[in-house]
C-alpha cells in the first residue's frame, strides 16, 4: 500500500492486472540475461528492455525483490541478474536525483542530503532514505536539547524548531557545542575511526549512525548538519588531509584568524590555525582554511571513495571504483583525468567496449592532446570488438575426450586449497595450465611436482576472489558449505548441501560433468556417514 494515498481512487483490478503483468515481464527478462550474457558481463546496452519498460517500474522492482528473498539455496542464478537488474534500476534513479540536487540553488543544497545520495549510489540494494537518516539524526539533535535543557532552560534552542532562526550570542552558540559533544562522544560514544580509517563503510551516512564511527568529512556533515539545527551555522573547510568545519565567534570573519576550527573525528576539539597545522604536520596557505560549497563536499567524498575504490585487492569487479567514478562523472562531466581512467578501467575489465569508444570519443573531443593514449585504446577496443564477433559459440569440454582422461574433479564440487587452506568451488577446467608464460613463472608453477603439465580449475574462493589452481593443490572438502562468492549466481543454480548444480549454461559447456560430480558426493560424503 506504500504507493498508494488514502484520497487515490483507484481501480484495484487494473492494478492487479498492471502488477501480475510486471511480474511476468520482470520473469521474462530475469530469465534471458543468462543466455544472453553468460560469457560477460552484462554490456551498458544490456539494460535497454528495462528502460522501455510497458508497466510502472515499482511493480517491476517489486518482482525483482520476490526473486531475491527466494528460499535460500534455490534460484541462485535468477537471483544473480534480479540483483543486478534492481541495481541498475536504483543507480539510474539515484542519478536522477544527484542531478537535480546538484542544479538547485547553494542555499537549498543540504549537505546529509548530497550525502545520503552518495551512500544510496553505492548501495542501491540497502534500504536507505533521507527521511530514515534524518529521522536519525533528529534524534541525536532532541538528546542534545535535553542536556542543554539541564544546563540552560531558558536556551533558544531548547525550542523543537529553533533551527529556523540563527543564534546570534557566542556564549549560548558555545553551550550548544558543549552539548553536542557531550551527547555524541560521551553519551553516544561518535568517534573516529583510527583503527580502520580506510574501511569504505566510514563514508557512507546511515553506517556511520549505525556503528557510530567515521572519518573526518562524515562525521562533520553529522556534526554540521545537527548543529544547525539547533541555530549554530558552522561552515565545511577542506582542509588538506583532514577535513573540519570552522565556527565564527561574533561578527563575519575578514580573515582565518578570525574563525575556531573544529575536529569533529577528534571529538569536537576546537582548533586554532596553529594548532590545525600542527594536525597534519605541516603548514598550508590561508586558501586551504576556506569555506566550501555542497558540491566540493561532496566531490570529496567521492574522492575518497575513488581512492578506496583504487585500492581494493578482493573485489575483481572493482565495483565500488565504477561507482565513485560514475558519481564524480555526473558532477564532472568533462573531467578529462577520470574518463580516461573510467575508459581504462572499462578496457582492463574487458567489459562495454562500445561504452569505451564514446568515453574515448568524448575526450579527444576535450583535450586533443591525448591523441597517443586514445588511439592506443581504441585500437585495442576495436580488435576486442572483432574478436567477439567471430567467436562461434560456447567451447564444450567433454570427460570422454581422451586428452581430458587427467581431469579428477567436476564443476560443483566444493574443495579445499592444501597449501592456502581457502574453501572454493569448481566452475571450470582445463587439461593443463592454459595461462601465459609469464603468469606460470610469476606463481611459481615450475616448482610443483607436475608443474604445468595437470589439469587446473577455475574456482570461485569465499573471500571473493577467481583463482586458477593446480589439481595437485586441491582436495575434497571433508565440510562442505555455501561459498559466500558474489558471482556464484552466474555459474550455479542451487546449493544442494554438498555441492551446486551448474546452471544450463554452464551445464551446456561441460555437459558429462553433473554425473561424475553426483557419484563423487555419493561416495565421499555417504561413506563419512556410515
Amino acid at each position: 500500500m506504500k504507493y498508494y494515498s488514502h484520497t487515490d481512487s483507484v481501480s484495484w483490478l487494473e492494478e492487479y492486472k498492471a502488477r501480475h503483468s510486471a511480474g511476468l515481464e520482470a520473469q521474462r527478462i530475469v530469465a534471458s540475461f543468462s543466455k544472453r550474457f553468460f560469457s560477460e558481463h552484462v554490456p551498458c546496452d544490456g539494460f535497454s528492455d528495462i528502460e522501455t519498460l510497458g508497466c510502472p517500474s515499482h511493480f517491476f522492482e517489486d518482482e525483482l525483490m520476490c526473486i531475491l528473498n527466494m528460499e535460500g539455496r534455490k534460484g541462485l542464478t535468477w537471483k544473480y541478474y534480479a540483483k543486478k537488474i534492481l541495481y541498475f534500476l536504483r543507480q539510474q534513479n539515484i542519478l536522477k536525483n544527484l542531478k537535480e540536487y546538484l542544479q538547485r540553488p547553494a542555499d537549498q543544497q543540504s549537505f546529509l542530503e548530497g550525502a545520503v545520495l552518495i551512500d544510496q549510489y553505492c548501495n542501491p540494494l540497502s534500504d536507505i532514505c533521507l527521511k530514515s537518516v534524518q529521522a536519525q539524526v533528529d534524534e541525536i539533535t532532541d538528546k542534545v536539547r535535553k542536556v542543554l535543557r539541564t544546563k540552560n532552560p531558558r536556551h533558544p534552542s531548547v525550542a523543537s524548531k529553533a533551527g529556523e532562526i540563527l543564534i546570534p550570542e557566542v556564549e549560548l552558540q558555545r553551550q550548544v557545542l558543549d552539548a553536542m559533544n557531550c551527547v555524541l562522544y560521551e553519551q553516544l560514544k561518535y568517534k573516529g575511526n583510527e583503527l580502520d580509517y580506510y574501511n569504505s563503510l566510514n563514508s557512507y551516512i546511515h553506517q556511520v549512525l549505525i556503528r557510530r564511527t567515521g572519518i573526518p568529512i562524515s562525521l562533520s556533515v553529522l556534526y554540521l548538519t545537527i548543529a544547525r539545527q539547533l541555530g549554530v551555522k558552522l561552515e565545511p573547510v577542506n582542509f588538506p588531509s583532514h577535513f573540519l568545519l570552522r565556527w565564527c565567534q561574533g561578527k563575519e570573519g575578514t580573515d582565518i584568524f578570525d574563525y575556531t576550527y573544529i575536529d569533529a573525528f577528534g571529538k569536537g576539539k576546537q582548533l586554532t590555525v596553529k594548532e590545525c597545522e600542527y594536525l597534519i604536520g605541516h603548514h598550508v596557505t590561508e586558501e586551504f582554511y576556506g569555506v566550501v560549497t555542497s558540491k566540493e563536499v561532496l566531490q570529496r567524498m567521492v574522492g575518497n571513495l575513488l581512492n578506496l575504490g583504487k585500492r581494493e585487492s578482493t573485489d575483481q569487479s572493482y565495483q565500488l571504483l565504477r561507482d565513485s567514478l560514475d558519481l564524480y562523472l555526473a558532477m564532472y562531466p568533462d573531467n578529462v583525468q577520470h574518463l580516461m581512467l573510467q575508459a581504462r578501467l572499462y578496457f582492463h575489465l574487458g567489459i562495454w567496449p562500445e561504452k569505451v569508444l564514446d568515453i574515448l570519443q568524448h575526450i579527444q573531443a576535450l583535450d586533443p592532446s591525448q591523441h597517443g593514449a586514445v588511439g592506443y585504446l581504441v585500437q585495442h577496443t576495436l580488435e576486442h570488438i572483432e574478436r567477439r564477433k567471430e567467436e562461434v559459440g560456447p567451447e564444450v569440454k567433454h570427460r570422454s575426450d581422451e586428452k581430458h582422461k587427467e581431469v579428477c574433479f567436476s564443476i560443483g564440487l566444493i574443495m579445499k586449497h592444501k597449501r592456502y587452506g581457502y574453501n572454493c568451488v569448481i566452475y571450470g577446467w582445463d587439461p593443463a595450465c592454459m595461462m601465459g608464460h609469464e603468469w606460470i613463472r610469476n606463481m611459481n608453477v615450475h616448482s610443483l611436482p607436475h608443474g604445468p603439465h595437470q589439469p587446473f580449475y577455475n574456482v570461485l574462493v569465499e573471500d571473493g576472489s577467481c583463482r586458477y589452481a593446480a589439481q595437485e593443490n586441491l582436495e575434497y572438502n571433508s565440510e562442505p558449505r555455501e561459498i559466500p562468492h558474489p558471482d556464484i549466481g552466474r555459474y550455479f543454480s542451487e546449493f544442494s548441501g554438498t555441492h551446486y548444480l551448474a546452471n544450463t549454461e554452464l551445464e551446456l559447456r561441460y555437459p558429462e560433468d553433473l554425473e561424475l560430480t553426483c557419484s563423487t558426493v555419493q561416495k565421499i560424503y555417504s561413506s563419512g556417514k556410515e
